[in-house]
C-alpha cells in the first residue's frame, strides 16, 4: 500500500507465472489456495529486509513519531505499510480453538506475500507453529519477509460486568498476557494447555520481522464510563519508557501503564517497535454531535494523552479500526463532503498531530446480507466478491491518500463464527461455526473465501425423475454448509413463471405463498423466468424480522417478503429505520470460474433446467447441521426439530410435490479455500502503494 510503481505491476502482469519468483516458497505454497495460480508473480525490485538502527541503546526497525509511521528497510524507509489482519480460527471452531494448522500458516504467508501484503496483524498470541512457520517464510525469502504486527488481547474481559478497568483480575491477568506475548516473539515461552489461549513451546525468534505492537481490545464504551468514575483517582503513569498526560482519563492512564510495561519486557531484551493500544470510531477523542446512538460518542479515547520517552526511541501511533459505514454520524456529520470516509480519516490524523496514524481494520464484506448501508455504495454488504475487492482498494488508496501511515485490511479468511447484530437472533449462538451464512455479513470479510463443500464425495440425489411431467419432469438435490441446492429440469412447455414451495414444519397449515396453492409450505421463492427476477418469501410464524423491529407494522396475509433491518428507527431525530429487500433472487452464474459471474447469485436457467441455491435462511433456519427451525415466539427464538424440506413445484394453477430433500445431521463442516474473485484487483493497489518488492 505505498508509492509507486505502477508500470512495474503493469510489466508484472504480462509475464508468465514463473517470472520474478524470489523464492520457490512462495509458489509451491500459495498456490495450494484455488485461484491463486491466476495471480501473476509479485515484480522483483527494492530489497524490503528489516534495516536494524540503534538509538538509545536499542535496535529497532521501525519508528513512529513526527506524523509518519516508518519501516526502517534495506532499500530505505517505507512509510505506507499494506497489511491484513489474521484471527485464530477455521470453520467449525470457535476463535478460543485455535485450529489453524501449521499447513494453513505455511499457504497462508506465502499466499499474502504473493497478494502485495507487507504486515500481518494478529490479535493475540498464536501457536508456536504460527512463529516458526514467519520465521520459515522470511527466512526463505529474505528480501521480501512478512513484518509482523502482534497483538494482545485481555484473557479476562469481565471489566464489562465489573464497569471496572482496575479490576485486579482483569489488570493481573492482561499483565501476564503481556510478559507472555512479549516471550512468545522472542521464542522463550512455555504454557500449558488453557481453556481458550495458545499452548507448547515457542522457541523460533521473530522479533527481527516485528515491527509493532498493538494491545487490548474495542473498549465498551458504558462500561468504560463507569470505569473512569469509579477510578477518577488514578494516579497519572510516568513510566521510564511511557506515561500519561496530565489530560489523560483513567482509562488511558491504564492503558499507559500497561504499554510501559510491555516496552519494559522489550527493552530487556535490546529492542524497542512501536506500541498502540487499539481504539474505534466509537471511542475516538472526536466529539460527534450528529451521531444518533449515544454509546457510539460516549467515551473518549485518546492517543495524544500516552507519551513515549526518549528512552522508547521506537515510539508511538493511533491505531483504529474504520469502516465507511458506522457509526453514522460519518453519514451526517460529513454529509455533503464528496468521500465522508476520507473526510473523517482526515479529521483524525488532523487531531493526532504528530502521532502517526493508522487504519488497522478496514475493509466491506462479499455478502448477500448488510447491516448498515453507508455513502457511496460503501455498505456493510450486499456486495459481490468484485465489487468488495475493488472497494477495498478503493478503501486502500483512500487510507494512503490521507497521509495515514498504514491500512490493514480486514481480514485473511471467511470466519463461519462470525454474528451480526441483525441475524444474531434468528440463529443458534452454540452452532452458528457449523454453517456458513450468506446473510451473515461478517461472515464473509476475507480475501479468501472458505466455501461450503459438504460431504466428500456425496453426488447430488434424485427426488423426481418422470418423463413427461409438468411444471417439473426431474428434480435433483444436494446440501452443503450454506445451500440446499436444486436442479430442476422443466417440462414442455416450460413454464414463464414458477414457485417452489418449501415444507419446513409439518404441523403447521395456512395460506399457500404467491404463485402456488400449496398450503403446506413455509417457505417459497418465486422466479419470473422471463424477466429473470425472483422473490422468497417466509410464512409470518417463521419470519425473523420481528424479533430485530418488534414494533414493525407488516402486511397481513400469512407470507413476508424475507428482509433485513439494516438501521433502527430513531423517532427523536426523525430518522426511520432502513429496511432492505434481502430476499431478492439475484439471477446469474456464481461460479467463481466464470469472469460474469456474480457471488450474490442464487439461480439461473442453464440447458432448460432451472438451478437454485437456497441459503438455509431463506428457508427459515436457525441451524441447519441440527436440522433447527427458527420459531420467533414473545421476542425470543424458538427452536424447532424439522424433518428436512418438502418441496412443491407450482406453476400456471398446478401444483407439484416433487418429494424431500433430506440431510444427516453435522458436526463436522467441510470446506475449501478459494481466493476470492477480483483479489487481483486489491493486490495491484497494495503493489502500487508500496512500490515493487
Amino acid at each position: 500500500m505505498k508509492a509507486a510503481a505502477i508500470v512495474a505491476v503493469t510489466l508484472a502482469m504480462c509475464l508468465p507465472l514463473t517470472s520474478a519468483v524470489a523464492s520457490p516458497v512462495v509458489t509451491s505454497d500459495a498456490f495450494a489456495i484455488q485461484g491463486m495460480d491466476r495471480i501473476a508473480s509479485p515484480p522483483t525490485g527494492a530489497d524490503w529486509a528489516p534495516a536494524v538502527r540503534m538509538k538509545a541503546g536499542l535496535n529497532l526497525i521501525a519508528t513512529a513519531g513526527d506524523g509518519r509511521f516508518a519501516l526502517h528497510t534495506a532499500h530505505g524507509d517505507v512509510t505506507f505499510l499494506p497489511g491484513v489482519n489474521l484471527g485464530s480460527t477455521t470453520p467449525g471452531h470457535q476463535p478460543g480453538e485455535l485450529s489453524v494448522t501449521r499447513a494453513q500458516y505455511r499457504t497462508w504467508f506465502a499466499a499474502m506475500a504473493w497478494l502485495g501484503l507487507r504486515v500481518v496483524r494478529v490479535y493475540t498470541i498464536h501457536p508456536p507453529a504460527f512463529y516458526q512457520e514467519l520465521a520459515r517464510y522470511n527466512h526463505g525469502n529474505p528480501d521480501r519477509p512478512l513484518y509482523l504486527m502482534q497483538g494482545v488481547y485481555f484473557p479476562d474481559e469481565s471489566y464489562v460486568e465489573k464497569n471496572d478497568l482496575y479490576d485486579k483480575a482483569v489488570t493481573s491477568a492482561f499483565r501476564a498476557e503481556l510478559k507472555d506475548a512479549s516471550d512468545a516473539v522472542a521464542g522463550s515461552l512455555q504454557r500449558k494447555p488453557q481453556r481458550g489461549r495458545a499452548s507448547g513451546t515457542w522457541d523460533t525468534d521473530v522479533t527481527p520481522w516485528l515491527c509493532g505492537w498493538i494491545i487490548g481490545v474495542e473498549l465498551d464504551p458504558y462500561a468504560g464510563v463507569a470505569s473512569d468514575r469509579r477510578n477518577a483517582a488514578a494516579p497519572q503513569v510516568k513510566g521510564k519508557f511511557f506515561s500519561s498526560t496530565r489530560d489523560a482519563t483513567p482509562t488511558e492512564r491504564w492503558l499507559a501503564a500497561r504499554m510501559n510495561e510491555l516496552a519494559t519486557h522489550q527493552a530487556a531484551r535490546g529492542m524497542s517497535q512501536p506500541i498502540a493500544f487499539t481504539n474505534w470510531p466509537t471511542t475516538d477523542p472526536l466529539r460527534h454531535p450528529e451521531e444518533p446512538l449515544e454509546q457510539e460518542d460516549l467515551l473518549q479515547l485518546d492517543a495524544n494523552h500516552v507519551r513515549a520517552s526518549a528512552a522508547w526511541p521506537a515510539g508511538t501511533f493511533a491505531s483504529y479500526h474504520a469502516y465507511p459505514y458506522y457509526p453514522d454520524f460519518q453519514r451526517y456529520e460529513y454529509a455533503g463532503r464528496s468521500d465522508p470516509y476520507a473526510a473523517y480519516l482526515r479529521s483524525l490524523k488532523r487531531h493526532h498531530g504528530s502521532t502517526p496514524t493508522l487504519v488497522t481494520e478496514f475493509g466491506v464484506p462479499s455478502s448477500i446480507g448488510s447491516a448498515h448501508n453507508s455513502p457511496l455504495g460503501r455498505s456493510q454488504g450486499d456486495h459481490s466478491e468484485r465489487e468488495a475487492m475493488r472497494i477495498d482498494a478503493e478503501l486502500l488508496r483512500v487510507i494512503h491518500d490521507q497521509g495515514l501511515g498504514g491500512g490493514f485490511l480486514f481480514g485473511w479468511v471467511d470466519e463461519w463464527f462470525k454474528f451480526t447484530w441483525n441475524t444474531i437472533a434468528h440463529q443458534d449462538p452454540e452452532r452458528r461455526q457449523l454453517w456458513h451464512d450468506p446473510y451473515t455479513n461478517e461472515q464473509h470479510f476475507g480475501l479468501i473465501a472458505m466455501d461450503a463443500a459438504g460431504p466428500p464425495d456425496t453426488a447430488a440425489e434424485y427426488l423426481f425423475d418422470t418423463e413427461g411431467a409438468w411444471p417439473a419432469r426431474r428434480v435433483t438435490a444436494r446440501v452443503d454448509e450454506s445451500y440446499a441446492h436444486l436442479r430442476i429440469g422443466l417440462g414442455d412447455p416450460a413454464p414463464s413463471a414458477l414457485t417452489l414451495s418449501f415444507d419446513v414444519l409439518p404441523s403447521v397449515v395456512g395460506a399457500p405463498p404467491p404463485g402456488s396453492g400449496d398450503r403446506m409450505g413455509d417457505a417459497a421463492l418465486t422466479f419470473d423466468l422471463t424477466e429473470r427476477t425472483g422473490q422468497a418469501y417466509l410464512r409470518d410464524v417463521i419470519d425473523p424480522l420481528r424479533l430485530d423491529y418488534p414494533g414493525l407494522r407488516r402486511p397481513s396475509g400469512g407470507w413476508q417478503r424475507f428482509e433485513l433491518i439494516v438501521n433502527r428507527p430513531f423517532p427523536e431525530r426523525r430518522l426511520p429505520a432502513e429496511i432492505i429487500n434481502a430476499g431478492a433472487l439475484r439471477y446469474g452464474s456464481w461460479n467463481p470460474d466464470d469472469e460474469d459471474a456474480d457471488s450474490r447469485s442464487l439461480w439461473r436457467v442453464e440447458d432448460g433446467d432451472l438451478v437454485v441455491r437456497v441459503p438455509w435462511a431463506l428457508l427459515g433456519f436457525a441451524d441447519p447441521s441440527a436440522h433447527m427451525i427458527g420459531m420467533p415466539r414473545n421476542g425470543k427464538l424458538k427452536l424447532v426439530v424439522g424433518p428436512g424440506a418438502g418441496v412443491v413445484v407450482s406453476a400456471s394453477g398446478t401444483d407439484q410435490f416433487v418429494g424431500d430433500v433430506t440431510w444427516v445431521n453435522w458436526n463436522r463442516p467441510h470446506w475449501t479455500e478459494r481466493l476470492k474473485q477480483g483479489a487481483s484487483v486489491f493486490r495491484d493497489a497494495a503493489l502500487e502503494l508500496t512500490g515493487p518488492a
